[in-house]
């Protein structure tokens, strides 16, 4: 399926998702409240399409990822497991090649999320368990109302988590509640997932939730795309690199960035005490 990338949302009917753009900020929404959001077939498809459309489109400047109902998600869909034991024969090495392949494009569908040079702001509220973790740890933000309860869950359903949980959590919070959580799948409630770092802040209920998550999103929408962009970059850049490596690429990369026209608008606006306006 194709979207526009000319700021205007498709027409496009997704099976897993809602998507809207309001004041440059694109609200992706699970919307499969019937399943507790859980992620079927259909979600790893159209996520990645989504945020193809999202990276290529400069009228978006943010993304907020929810879940539509009651709870956030429940992960992946348990049909569609069983529906992937059942394409498999008795040879063990073409299994194993199966699954290989079918584990990576399900990886290749977070990544999406996680590579997308937009800030992405996950608001969850209820169950946020398996796969769920998995996705917001590819967010650069998380968000969540009191209700909220996290869970790496697959420990409990005899394998390891294996699309990006493993990976990416361990950078967000502290590497022995990380192999605590792994290890034990227990539920982690609000006021622990603020503490341990999990999630930035927690909110009353599930409309604060959003109105809050909502309102940083405008404001981050608000500043200099190019500056945002940057940021983005530099700080997904040293996850696996060295201070110097990271010196010398934020150099480079502004000795053509500081030529934007941002940067005059910006300190314009600054010397002037009014708010900047920076175009897409």
């Amino acid at each position: 399926m194709n979207l526009s990338t000319s700021g205007v949302l498709p027409v496009t009917e997704y099976s897993a998702f809602k998507v809207e753009l309001t004041d440059s900020v694109a609200h992706v929404q699970i919307n499969r409240p019937e399943k507790v959001n859980a992620m079927n077939a259909a979600f790893w498809e159209e996520i990645v399409d989504i945020f193809q459309w999202i990276d290529d489109t400069d009228a978006v400047r943010v993304v907020v990822i929810s879940g539509a109902g009651k709870h956030f998600s429940a992960g992946i869909d348990l049909m569609m497991l069983a529906s992937l034991a059942g394409q498999m024969g008795k040879d063990v090495g073409r299994n194993a090649r199966f699954l290989r392949k079918t584990i990576q494009r399900l990886q290749a569908s977070f990544t999406a999320v996680d590579a997308c040079r937009k800030p992405v702001l996950a608001a969850v509220q209820g169950y946020c368990i398996g796969g769920a973790i998995d996705l917001i740890s590819a967010c650069d933000m998380r968000y969540c109302s009191r209700d909220a309860q996290f869970s790496i869950k697959e420990i409990d359903m005899g394998m390891a988590a294996d699309v990006g949980t493993l990976q990416r959590l361990p950078r967000i919070i502290g590497d022995g509640i990380m192999r605590e959580l792994a290890f034990t799948g227990r539920n982690v409630e609000a006021d622990e997932a603020l503490r341990i770092g999990l999630v930035n802040r927690v909110y009353d209920d599930q409309a604060a939730l959003m109105d809050g998550v909502f309102a940083i999103a405008r404001e981050i929408a608000a500043k200099s795309p190019i500056a945002v962009a940057g940021t983005k970059e530099m700080l997904s850049y040293m996850r696996d690199h060295r201070i110097d490596d990271g010196l010398d690429y934020i150099a480079t990369w502004n000795a053509a960035m500081l030529q934007s026209e941002d940067l005059r608008v910006a300190v314009a606006a600054h010397m002037s005490k009014q708010k900047p306006t920076f175009a897409d």
